[in-house]
């Protein structure tokens, strides 16, 4: 067994014809060319390639069968592999048919003599014009995607989780968004982490836990410990086994929109607070309506030198200073209509000191400078009076410590005959930079802290001071406080459409005109209709607008005048004179109210041959506005 064992088996020999069949039947090129690079050799594949027998390449050069470029690179190639002595890979271009280029794998090797000596070269190439295409094109978009990675604005990052947690990736954004530089969160890992804001980690590090795609938004404070809002996109990168490995994603700074965000909540938050102020100021006028009604009767009995009338007059007083209060809500709450009058900047600035000077505090020094003898301007009372609101806590805003802050009036002349009504508001606060005073007016700018300020109230100003055909200028200084300036045309007597000053006198007796008077508040229902009839007037009254259509066309009620709330359930004040016009164009109306907001129910607006009194009015004010609207018709 073991002799068997030892037995050589005779060696196949193979010859040409089985070696040729052999490399006919492989789809690479083969070839041998001698050292002169004269091919001695070529496949089939070669053959097809070239479309000519091998008989005819045999003997040819790659001279004869490439551009001169290809060939020289074909024999410099050669010449390495007979120099080197061993086989060389290397990836050669040849032309094709359709004009392109082809590129090959090749192995070359020389062929060795007995004596040693390179006499020729074999050569193997294969076509991977394909795959070189698919890498380039790999390339190619890896390369975009860096591009677009390394400008995009937001941050494009992979986060590995495990088994040693690093950044592997970060885009150039970075930088500019967190003020440091991609290095330093490859250098510490955990770097990220520690510039969220303590009260958003834990969502931030359980957003990297998640197995989904999650958006969240935290806050991250920069180098400059500037806080940003970021929003995260990211999603989990999960191994074989189904763990998370990685997290990758995009960041976006979205500061600008969040602080917009808050400063609508925060808009939203004080129209609610406005709407309700509104409500108590319209449920308190219409109260204060009937204590300051009761007080004008009493003291009209009680003759002066009754020794009840002083309390009647403290009664009086109360209700002005109620009147006062509600209308600070009604400032606030921008829930005054729309009207334009005659106005004293004087007497305003007057007022507005007696209604502030609790209001801000002792620490503050208020007072006025008033120029005597002022020509009136025209313009929406409650309007200017807010705009005076808003400077002066504006101002209050400026001096945490104290300061004075004067109120004061002037007239200015443009040389061209026309005249302009001033009023500032001055403060020695902390004052404005240029870059401040750029931007005052711009909407939702604000100096104020996070929630701490809409940045309306100066642009609000602005529209309402341009609305009336003024100007609202800023001066200030860092430093030497901040006076904001408004200059209003000087209003002429006769300006048309302009409610002017009620008369102090006493006007005529009603004579016998006949008054509707339509108010859903019994009280105040009643005490407008005794100070009517006291006047001399016949009155009629209805509870609600639906009552006083049905006196009017059921009952055929004919009547002078119709003085109306604005506000009533189920219908407006605007809605029924609307009705009632309809059949009397010409019909004289006195709209009162203690409360709008904007256009009435219904869509009918305030018609503007219809004055507007305010409640709580003094008794003669009701008198004399009555007697105006119905003579003015006669």
């Amino acid at each position: 067994m073991g002799a068997r064992a030892g037995v050589r088996r005779p060696v196949l020999t193979v010859d040409r014809d089985q070696l040729m069949a052999l490399i006919d039947y492989t789809s690479s090129v083969i070839y041998m060319r001698d050292a002169d690079g004269r091919y001695l050799l070529v496949n089939r594949e070669y053959e097809r390639l070239f479309g000519l027998r091998r008989e005819d390449i045999v003997g040819l050069t790659d001279h004869d069968l490439f551009p001169l470029a290809v060939a020289d690179a074909f024999r410099e190639n050669d010449r390495q592999a007979l120099a080197g002595g061993v086989p060389i890979q290397l990836e050669e271009h040849a032309p094709d048919d359709n004009g392109g280029v082809r590129t090959y794998l090749t192995v070359k090797w020389p062929l060795i003599d007995e004596a040693g000596k390179p006499y020729a070269v074999a050569g193997i190439s294969t076509d991977i014009t394909e795959r070189s295409r698919a890498e380039a094109a790999l390339r190619d978009s890896e390369e975009r995607f860096r591009l677009l990675a390394e400008h995009a604005q937001d941050i494009i990052f992979r986060y590995r989780l495990g088994p040693d947690p690093a950044m592997e990736y970060l885009s150039r954004a970075v930088e500019a968004i967190t003020g440091f530089p991609a290095e330093a969160f490859y250098a510490d890992p955990r770097l990220i982490l520690s510039r969220i804001v303590p009260e958003d980690r834990p969502a931030f590090e359980q957003s990297w836990r998640e197995s989904r795609s999650a958006t969240i938004t935290y806050r991250l404070r920069r180098r400059d410990d500037k806080v940003v809002w970021i929003e995260q996109r990211a999603s989990a990168v999960t191994g074989d086994d189904g763990e998370l490995t990685a997290v990758e994603g995009i960041l976006r700074d979205v500061t600008e929109r969040m602080e917009l965000e808050q400063q609508l909540r925060q808009s939203e938050r004080l129209d609610s607070l406005g709407q309700l102020a509104g409500g108590i100021a319209h449920d308190f006028n219409n109260i204060l309506a009937v204590i300051s009604g009761y007080a004008d009767m009493m003291t009209e009995e009680l003759g002066p030198d009754h020794p009840s009338r002083p309390d009647a007059a403290g009664i009086k007083q109360a209700a002005a200073r109620g009147a006062a209060l509600t209308r600070q809500l009604l400032l606030f709450s921008r829930s005054e209509p729309s009207q334009a009058e005659l106005l004293d900047l004087n007497a305003i600035a007057s007022e507005m000191v007696r209604l502030l000077g609790r209001t801000l505090g002792e620490d503050i020094e208020l007072g006025t400078v008033l120029h005597p003898g002022l020509p009136p301007v025209v313009m929406d009372r409650s309007k200017l009076e807010q705009v005076v609101m808003n400077a002066v806590l504006n101002a209050r805003a400026a001096m945490p410590s104290g300061g004075r802050l004067t109120i004061s009036t002037g007239l200015e002349h443009d040389g061209g005959g026309s005249d302009q009504v001033c009023l500032a508001v001055t403060d020695t606060g902390c004052g404005m930079t240029p870059d401040v005073m750029a931007r005052a007016f711009e909407p939702f700018f604000t100096t104020k802290g996070r929630g701490s300020g809409t940045g309306l109230g100066l642009a609000t100003a602005y529209g309402v001071v341009t609305d009336a055909g003024g100007t609202i200028t800023l001066e200030s200084e860092p430093g030497r406080g901040t006076t904001l300036r408004v200059r209003l045309p000087a209003g002429a007597e006769d300006a048309s459409g302009v409610i002017p000053a009620a008369p102090v006198a006493a006007v005529q007796g009603g004579d016998g005109c006949r008054v509707l008077v339509v108010e859903d508040e019994e009280q105040v229902r009643d005490i407008v209709c005794r100070l009517l009839r006291r006047a001399g007037y016949r009155v009629f009254a209805a509870p609600h607008p639906a009552e006083a259509l049905r006196m009017c066309r059921d009952d055929r009620l004919e009547f002078d005048v119709l003085l109306t709330d604005v506000i009533m359930p189920g219908m407006s004040g605007t809605q029924l004179c609307a009705e009632l016009r309809g059949d009397r164009p010409d019909l004289p109306v006195l709209f009162m109210s203690g409360y709008t907001s904007g256009p009435a129910p219904g869509g009918q607006e305030m018609p503007a041959d219809a004055p507007l009194i305010r409640k709580p009015f003094e008794a003669q004010t009701l008198l004399n506005e009555v007697h105006r609207v119905a003579t003015e018709r006669v």
